[in-house]
């Protein structure tokens, strides 16, 4: 083969390689963390089975916690609100959780139903309930002291239901 076939040759599989690998980075980098979700996720911490939420990690951006029962995934979403209080709730759509796109995203101040894109203000998490909106967890449904948020595993049985088609392709 001539040198300056080599180099042609060269010349358009070198970019092609280069934008494919660019292209792997970028579609891993979103995924990173995304087993549950693609804002703020961390480990789940569980004491018999009970989920734990440390206080001082919540903020104004939604963290995601995973926790398993009985082989469904759940995830929990806790959040600050502009008040200053924290906020719980399942993060599965009240209307859409069936259709297995029914979670949330945030953009901003904002949760986006990932089914059918209602926007629904992070400050009303635990407040409205009804309507496409995170399934609020209320404070009879969980116990918080001074340092954690702990919601007990009879209560994540009882919710796991509205998670059997959570995440699922259809």
């Amino acid at each position: 083969m001539k040198k300056s076939k080599k180099i042609n040759i060269l010349a358009i599989v070198l970019p092609v390689f280069i934008l494919v690998v660019i292209g792997v980075i970028f579609a891993n980098k979103n995924r990173v963390g995304n087993d549950v979700n693609s804002d703020k996720n961390v480990s789940a911490v569980t004491v018999n089975d009970n989920l734990i939420i440390p206080i001082k990690d919540i903020s104004t951006t939604a963290t995601f916690y995973p926790v398993e029962i009985d082989g469904t995934k759940l995830e929990v979403l806790a959040i600050k609100a502009s008040d200053g209080t924290v906020r719980t709730a399942f993060n599965t759509c009240q209307i859409c959780y069936s259709s297995g796109k029914g979670y949330y995203e945030q953009q901003g101040s904002m949760l986006i139903c990932q089914n059918c894109g209602n926007r629904f203000n992070s400050d009303d998490v635990e407040i409205t309930r009804g309507g496409c909106n995170p399934v609020p967890i209320f404070s009879e449904d969980k116990t918080v002291d001074s340092e954690n948020i702990t919601i007990s595993k009879e209560f994540l049985e009882k919710s796991k239901n509205i998670f059997e088609n959570w995440k699922t392709d259809f």
